[in-house]
């Protein structure tokens, strides 16, 4: 049984998010339980989550040195069923959003998932 969408292609932050993560290379959005998933390659490295989550957030897979620092700051938390794995979220409405802090997430998240090929792509 599909999980329904939740949600809209036009929802704040999502095409700015799409921006981001498609800029790494070899990747791709793919909807898994009704929300945008970005993978490189069939590798999940960014979940966008929204308002039907309660807040606009990305779901992340922090590079372990930094996660300390990460969790002190209030804009992001342990999300649910991502967080037991390490995930952590940023939740896009806590502040204004700083896009190239958000592209330094989604590389360190990719970096940690994409074949060395894909990694040798990347300036």
């Amino acid at each position: 049984m599909a999980h329904p969408r939740v949600y809209r292609d036009d929802d704040p932050y999502l095409s700015d998010l799409r921006r981001s993560a498609l800029a790494l290379p070899e990747t791709c959005e793919v909807e898994a339980w009704g929300r945008p998933t970005f993978r490189a390659g069939k590798k999940i490295f960014a979940v966008f989550t929204g308002l039907n989550d309660e807040r606009y957030s990305l779901v992340f897979k922090p590079d372990q040195a930094e996660r300390p620092a990460l969790t002190d700051d209030a804009r992001f938390y342990v999300p649910a069923y991502w967080g037991p794995s390490g995930w952590l979220a940023l939740d896009f409405t806590a502040a204004p959003v700083d896009w190239a802090e958000v592209a330094e997430l989604l590389e360190a998240s990719y970096r940690q998932v994409a074949l060395k090929r894909m990694l040798a792509k990347l300036v």
